[in-house]
């Protein structure tokens, strides 16, 4: 199954009664439980007993999961059951009885992951910002957090949540921008000196973060010339977060949990008996060897700094390896199951030498989809820089200047008209979207006989092509509007074909080698230009903010970054390396690996 986990064999194994193979099982994904579990309880008291609830029940109903290799998020959705039912179980707790919806200081999970981990600089500040998230979107965090240090994919994401992969999506997209707003808000509470205005505005909180009043100090942040600072430089959480290790396990937490379970199955039959008939003998060492492997792979991981706006050409960061012993003593009497551990630590640093290596996964792996509406007021993330020389045409056809020109070098109006990009630079693709000629479906450009890498960079021109336009009802964007004119079905809408990226005024792209750029116009019209740029102009576009912000240029919202600075960033939409005959053919889906 991967991550270090036991495959689908050792499922089908303990499935079938093998005990050996039962507490491998229990063993290996207890961390992953427990990391579930604690980031969405955010630390309180009651973790344990979740964690162990849910294993109970994992080994209870493991017999009758009739397909073993979904173990994974199975497992996990079992996890967010349990702390659901939680929540459910805490709400029905009457008026003047004492609540145990606390958190415990000893347990606060971001405390613990701080420590544990050894968090600093942005990868601290995102830990601490998941205090003010609500509940819901705590527990998506949970997962989306396992996802993007690699210990989910998107797929068993999905499939915990009882949604669909393009709905996770959309609700990872939202937890991100409520995250963003969050990491805002932590800063500016930490800002010396603090803005005047957010005093008065924070006025009556309590100190302890909610959503509440992560909702009421954003919004502040986003109105405040002072601390609209605290938006800038946000390196993206996910690139924080990947490769990091799972929080590690309290010592006592697995050999807890096996106590528990051994003996709550022993009475099951089949699978139960397998594993209760050596309750007491089993070495809780074997266990306790687990957590020390969970934190040795903590340290190495622990020790890479907080990276900087990433370059193409920027090699990794030296990296810290750390060796971490262990041991373990158990005993036990004919009338107590207590066991006592005991822990001593040593450490050694080597350091390597960085390595010309591209931290990011391999080109074409990711892959831009549709994605849910940014906040308007979020500045974006920083911009990586990537070397840039010139970009020209070497063929094409273009379409002179004439009404419906929209700005641009090359200019492509109907069906058949592109152009042949060559270089390595920054291109800025601008559409227009004529609804007021002939609406309907769109047929998308594409990308085609691409030579070398093409990435999807950003967005821009201070709007999506679906917001409202000023001095209109909402329902009227640029995409079209709802009315019929005087002579005839002169307005209407523009439909992108189902699963096609909400196009902005503004695309930017990044183009190392030669690709074709054409206009595959059937159906609804639109037009399109693509026009070398340099990054500094990428840069200032995006960042030209609302007219609410101060120094506002009209833009209904700012831009949106898109690029990693690496393999991983996104590369657009309907790209390919064949040269079809008909371009409109193009798959939706790039492979261009």
């Amino acid at each position: 199954m991967g991550n270090g986990q036991p495959g689908t064999a050792a499922v089908v194994a303990a499935q079938a009664g093998d005990q050996h193979a039962l507490d491998e099982v229990v063993a290996a994904y207890l961390p992953l439980v427990y990391n579930v579990v604690g980031r969405a309880l955010a630390g309180h008291s009651d973790v344990d007993d979740v964690v162990q609830e849910t294993m109970l029940r994992v080994v209870d109903n493991l017999p009758k999961l009739r397909e073993p290799e979904s173990f994974r998020s199975w497992l996990v959705s079992i996890a967010l059951r349990q702390v659901q039912e939680r929540g459910r179980r805490v709400a029905r707790i009457p008026d003047g009885e004492p609540a145990h919806d606390v958190a415990d200081p000893g347990a606060d999970f971001v405390d613990l992951t701080l420590l544990r981990l050894e968090l600093s600089g942005q990868r601290r500040e995102v830990a601490e910002a998941t205090r003010w998230l609500d509940d819901g979107d705590r527990e998506l965090l949970s997962l989306w957090w396992l996802e993007v240090s690699g210990k989910l994919t998107r797929a068993e994401l999905a499939s915990a949540s009882g949604i669909t992969t393009a709905h996770a999506a959309v609700r990872v997209q939202r937890v991100k921008a409520a995250l963003a707003a969050a990491r805002a808000v932590v800063r500016a509470l930490r800002a010396e000196p603090r803005c005047p205005d957010l005093n008065v505005v924070a006025r009556g909180w309590d100190g302890r973060p909610d959503a509440t009043w992560r909702r009421r100090i954003a919004r502040h942040t986003r109105d405040c010339e002072w601390c609209l600072a605290s938006w800038r430089d946000q390196v993206p959480a996910e690139r924080l977060l990947a490769g990091l290790a799972l929080v590690p396990l309290p010592v006592a937490l697995l050999p807890g949990v096996l106590g528990a379970v051994r003996p709550a199955t022993s009475s099951r039959g089949g699978l139960g008996q397998a594993l209760g008939r050596s309750a007491i003998a089993k070495p809780v060492a074997v266990g306790v060897a687990v957590v020390v492997a969970v934190a040795g792979a903590v340290a190495v991981y622990a020790a890479v700094p907080t990276p900087p706006a990433p370059r193409a050409d920027v090699a990794r960061p030296a990296t810290t390896s750390t060796t971490v012993t262990t041991t373990a003593a158990s005993s036990s009497a004919a009338s107590s199951s207590a066991t006592t551990t005991t822990t001593t630590t040593t450490s050694t640093t080597t350091t390597r030498a960085p390595e010309p290596v591209p931290a990011g996964p391999r080109y074409g792996s990711v892959v831009d989809t549709v994605d849910a509406e940014p906040d308007p007021r979020t500045p974006p993330a920083p911009l990586p820089v990537r070397p840039a020389g010139e970009v020209t045409a070497v063929g094409g056809a273009y379409e002179n200047a004439k009404r419906g020109y929209i700005g641009g070098k090359y200019v492509m109006m109907r069906r058949g008209e592109h152009v042949v990009l060559s270089g390595r630079g920054y291109v800025r693709v601008r559409y227009e979207i004529a609804w007021f000629n002939r609406p309907g479906g769109m047929v998308m450009p594409t990308w085609t006989g691409l030579k070398g890498k093409l990435f999807h960079v950003a967005s821009g021109g201070g709007h999506r092509m679906d917001d409202s336009a000023p001095g209109n009802p909402p329902e009227y964007t640029w995409m079209g509007n709802p009315t019929v004119g005087p002579n005839g079905p002169a307005s209407g809408y523009v439909v992108l074909p189902p699963g096609a990226q909400q196009m902005w005024q503004n695309e930017f792209l990044y183009l190392d080698g030669e690709v074709t750029l054409g206009n595959n116009e059937r159906g609804a019209d639109y037009n399109i230009t693509a026009t070398p740029v340099t990054w500094d102009e990428v840069n200032s576009d995006i960042n030209s903010p609302p007219p609410s912000e101060p120094g506002g240029r009209g833009a209904i919202r700012y831009g949106l970054t898109r690029d990693t600075g690496d393999d991983g960033a996104p590369v657009p939409q309907y790209l390919t390396r064949e040269t079809p005959a008909d371009r409109a053919t193009v798959p939706q889906q790039s492979a261009v690996s």
